[in-house]
């Protein structure tokens, strides 16, 4: 029976019997006949399971052996290499009292089995059988899996070690070219091929806000592709690793090699292009027009953090960006547009009038521009009004207005002093004048102020002029022999001095007193003595006048407050008695003239100039009788030859010795009669002989 056993329903569990259960199992593995003896699992049978197992009994599944009677037979088909998994299962299931007979082809229980489920040793469900080969398969089935795949992979990691063994790791960049998985030789060629074309090209750099660029060959850069190629390393051994390289890229640094000097060129010619001191913002006028100038930070670069970055990333092919250091700037771009509104655009759209006594001045837009200005002062934008600028706009309009003081003078008369009277003057307070004009500025209408006024007295006054004491003569020197060109100058430095007044503890300084002696002041070029030669410049002469007002204060017993004499000793001077002054271009002072008064009284300088001669006499209240005492030469040194220049500006000369000399000034106090002594001791240069061409003086 097929499927079901008799008189019970299909797949119902048969109960155990007392009868012999025999279970037949065929063993192909062997051609001997095998026997095995298996205990048999029915309570109180006493006779053996016979196992048997024929080296010739057919392995069909189609061929069942035969059944016995009395007996339910459970057919297990026979497993074949070429068909592991059974075909079909037939069971006929024991009636009841009966036996169980099972007959398997190909297949064994395990130790320990009796071959069924039951509980003594039979079938207790022709499933069990069939569950337990199941479930042993199934646990056996990842791990095989697994094993296969692991072989797999393994197999794939020894062929591709040792078929990339030496090469550059995969997914390696360099310098945006990439060479992974290459060999080291192809991917120095690769490397060579695209970046070789790039070390020609300028590299473009963009610090803070600069853009520019720099040819590498002019700063020495170059690439060392060995120990780039070096850096990249070799094909990692750890599976991981190979595997992530698959699927990523690795960015390898290029190796450079620069000339240090040429660098450091080039860093510096970069410094130049980028830093800049920080821009405030400010507003700016064309003409009337008031422009905004932005703000702009300063920035300064950092040079080791460029040099890094440079020799890092220049061969990238792409623009490199180079640290700066910032510096910010105070005043924002939102403030410098709300002064440009609120103030600047205000202040020029229309004139100003300033209302004066009896005459006004209007300031035009323009000047009001010119006067007006923005700084920046506590990180806010400041206007500023340049009083000067604003009165110069309008002094002219005024100047009706305004009266010239005068101070008292002491004029020459008959060749006696006299006091010309002091005048008052009256002027514009031009602080106070513009005090209101910003606000003014900020107005539509009504754009007018009033010019402020203030009387000057004048510096000495008529009456202190006369309380001088100004009475007589108590100094008094003359020189001569002066050609006509310092004639002229000499003439126009005593214009300028005659009448002045120094005040008791005043300091009377010559050049300070004169300012620039230039063309512009009437002086024109005359003699002078440059390196021991004769040669020519504008106020040359003015050494005399120098002189002979050094003499008269020394005899009028003021205090020597600075002077110098001459490098040579020149013969219309007294040795050792004489002075010379000297000025830049620019009438800075460099040689000056200066006494001072340390008398009582004042002092009234007067000049006397003709074409021969030159007298200066100081008048005051005299106080010293002075006498001067010079002493005999010492040390005296021979002249020597100089060539003179080329050419008719060549003028030969004897030439003078070099001596050293003092002189000695006795002032006796006329009240007191007491006696003082100054000593100054000079060294005069020896004046070289002038030789000019084969020509001898």
């Amino acid at each position: 029976m097929t499927g079901e056993a008799a008189g019970q329903p299909t797949g119902a569990a048969p109960e155990p019997t007392e009868a012999e259960t025999t279970q037949h199992i065929a063993w192909p593995e062997t051609d001997a006949e095998t026997t095995r003896q298996v205990p048999g699992p029915a309570a109180g049978a006493g006779d053996d399971t016979v196992v048997t197992g024929a080296a010739d009994a057919p392995t069909s599944p189609a061929s069942p052996p035969p059944d016995t009677s009395g007996e339910t037979t459970q057919y297990i088909p026979a497993v074949t290499a070429d068909d592991p998994a059974p075909r079909h299962l037939t069971a006929a299931m024991p009636a009841q009292g009966a036996g169980t007979t099972t007959t398997a082809a190909g297949a064994a229980p395990g130790p320990g089995s009796n071959g069924g489920d039951g509980s003594d040793g039979g079938d207790g469900a022709d499933g069990g059988s069939r569950d337990r080969f199941a479930a042993l398969g199934k646990a056996r089935k990842p791990l095989l899996i697994a094993a296969a795949v692991f072989g797999v992979l393994a197999l794939v990691y020894v062929v591709d070690v040792f078929a990339t063994s030496g090469d550059v790791p995969r997914g390696t960049v360099v310098a945006g070219v990439e060479v992974g998985g290459m060999s080291r030789s192809d991917a120095e060629n690769k490397l060579r091929s695209e970046l070789e074309p790039r070390m020609t090209q300028p590299v473009q750099y963009r610090a803070g806000d600069v853009d520019s660029e720099f040819d590498p060959r002019q700063a020495g850069l170059r690439l060392n592709w060995k120990e780039t190629l070096d850096r990249a390393g070799d094909q990692p051994l750890n599976p991981f690793s190979r595997i992530a390289s698959l699927f990523s890229e690795r960015e390898v640094d290029v190796v450079t090699e620069a000339e240090p000097n040429q660098l450091e060129n080039a860093l510096v010619s970069v410094q130049e292009t980028v830093d800049r001191e920080p821009v405030e913002g400010t507003i700016r006028f064309e003409g009337a027009t008031p422009e905004a100038v932005e703000p702009k930070n300063g920035q300064k670069l950092d040079v080791a953090g460029a040099e890094n970055v440079i020799t890092r990333d220049w061969a990238d092919g792409k623009r490199i960006s180079l640290p700066v250091d910032s510096t910010p700037v105070s005043v924002s771009s939102e403030d410098v547009q709300a002064m440009l509104r609120d103030v600047a655009e205000p202040a020029v759209s229309a004139p100003v009038v300033v209302r004066g006594e009896g005459a006004d001045g209007t300031l035009e837009p323009e000047e009001i521009a010119a006067a007006l200005s923005f700084t920046p002062e506590n990180g806010k934008l400041t206007p500023k009004i340049d009083r000067k600028k604003m009165a110069e706009g309008v002094q002219e309009e005024l100047s009706d207005t305004v009266q010239k003081g005068r101070d008292a003078e002491i004029v020459f008369e008959d060749g006696k002093p006299t006091v010309k009277p002091s005048k008052d003057g009256k002027r514009i307070k031009w602080k106070e004048t513009f005090q209101p004009l910003m606000d003014v500025l900020q107005r539509d209408e009504q754009r007018e102020i009033e010019a402020a006024y203030e009387k000057k007295e004048p510096e000495t006054t008529t009456k202190e002029a006369k309380q001088l004491g100004v009475k007589e003569v108590i100094g008094e020197f003359s020189t001569d022999g002066f050609a006509p060109d310092s004639g002229v100058n000499i003439r126009r430095v005593a214009e300028e001095v005659d009448g002045t007044i120094v005040k008791p503890g005043e300091t009377f300084s010559l050049n300070q007193h004169t300012g620039p002696r230039t063309k512009a002041q009437g002086y024109v070029e005359a003699g002078i003595i440059e390196d021991g030669a004769p040669g020519k410049a504008v106020g040359g002469g003015i050494s005399q006048f120098a002189t002979t007002l050094y003499n008269a204060s020394y005899f009028a017993g003021m205090t020597d407050a600075g002077h110098q004499e001459h490098s040579y000793y020149i013969s219309r001077y007294p040795e050792g008695r004489e002075a010379t002054v000297f000025q830049t271009p620019d009438g800075a002072s460099v040689i000056d003239l200066a006494f001072t008064n340390n008398l009582p009284n004042g002092v009234a300088i007067q000049t006397v100039w003709t074409p021969n001669d030159i007298t200066i006499k100081l008048w005051g209240t005299k106080k010293y009788d002075v006498q001067s005492r010079t002493g005999k030469r010492t040390d005296v040194v021979k002249p020597k030859e100089k060539q003179g220049p080329e050419g008719d500006q060549c003028s030969p000369s004897n030439g003078a010795p070099g001596f050293t000399v003092t002189d000695t000034r006795v002032l006796r106090d006329l009240e007191s009669g007491a006696v003082d002594e100054e000593t100054r001791t000079v060294r005069y240069n020896p004046q070289p002989k002038i030789v000019c061409g084969n020509k001898r003086p």
